[in-house]
């Protein structure tokens, strides 16, 4: 039985400022280990995306696609899927905003179309620029997890799909997309109810609108220095920012390591 649960945010938050783990944050996994501990990701990514960041901090536990897919112990938990038709309609509504539409799975990537927006997008989180897919891309893989480019139409598109899907605004450039009513926190639940963590105390470390639900979720909330003012609202401790030792300083001060 682990004597706490540590979920961790990656971008500008377990990640340094190349979207990367340093030696210090990965021998702070070591050190939770070792005091009894569990520390999982919870990413808006997808595991196609992080297999370095997975083989030099040694984590196997994972939520990823913003709550859409959970791993424990290296053996997937729960996975949902987004309706390919309703991805279908998606894109051709982002078409007439002259907006690209990224599908990812736990396989891989690819973009309806190339725009600034997009490219803009994959150089915040020093991401490749994914390839152009048809429409048989979608309709073949299972995907769980998207992302549409542009500065400020949130609400056209959640009146227009908030019924079937849940937007998260975690880019000037891009809002991210998963199933209906998915979330960090419906992960994070589902992890704990089916590999039988319940009654461990929780914590989590996050930065962004999509981490909220997570903190909210949590028994302890963490938001980093460099998070947003609107996610230190929900935070019972701020630490320094993720390029200021902030995860380290985070951990320390709840005597987790």
């Amino acid at each position: 039985m682990y004597k706490y649960l540590v979920f961790f945010d990656l971008d500008s938050t377990l990640f340094d400022a190349n979207s990367k783990v340093n030696d210090e944050v990965a021998n702070a996994m070591d050190e939770i280990r070792a005091n009894g501990g569990l520390p999982v990701i919870a990413t808006g990514r997808t595991l196609y995306e992080i297999p370095d960041t997975l083989a030099k901090t040694k984590i196997n536990t994972v939520v990823a696609s913003n709550g859409d897919y959970g791993m424990f112990e290296n053996h997937e938990l729960f996975h949902r899927v987004i309706n390919p038709q309703t991805i279908d309609e998606l894109i051709e509504f982002a078409n007439q905003h002259g907006n690209s539409v990224t599908m990812l799975d736990q396989n891989g990537k690819g973009s309806s179309a190339h725009d600034h927006l997009l490219l803009d997008a994959c150089a915040r989180v020093h991401a490749p620029v994914p390839k152009l897919v048809k429409r048989d891309y979608w309709h073949d893989r299972p995907i769980d997890m998207m992302f549409v480019t542009n500065k400020d139409l949130d609400d056209v598109y959640i009146s227009k799909f908030g019924d079937r899907l849940t937007f998260f605004r975690n880019s000037p450039f891009s809002i991210d997309i998963v199933d209906h009513n998915a979330s960090k926190a419906t992960g994070i639940k589902t992890l704990i109810e089916k590999a039988n963590l319940k009654g461990i105390p929780t914590y989590a470390f996050g930065d962004g609108n999509n981490d909220i639900s997570m903190l909210d979720y949590v028994d302890h909330p963490i938001v980093m220095g460099n998070g947003l003012d609107n996610v230190k609202e929900h935070a019972e401790f701020v630490t320094t920012d993720n390029t200021n030792h902030g995860i380290i300083k985070g951990l320390k001060h709840f005597n987790l390591i």
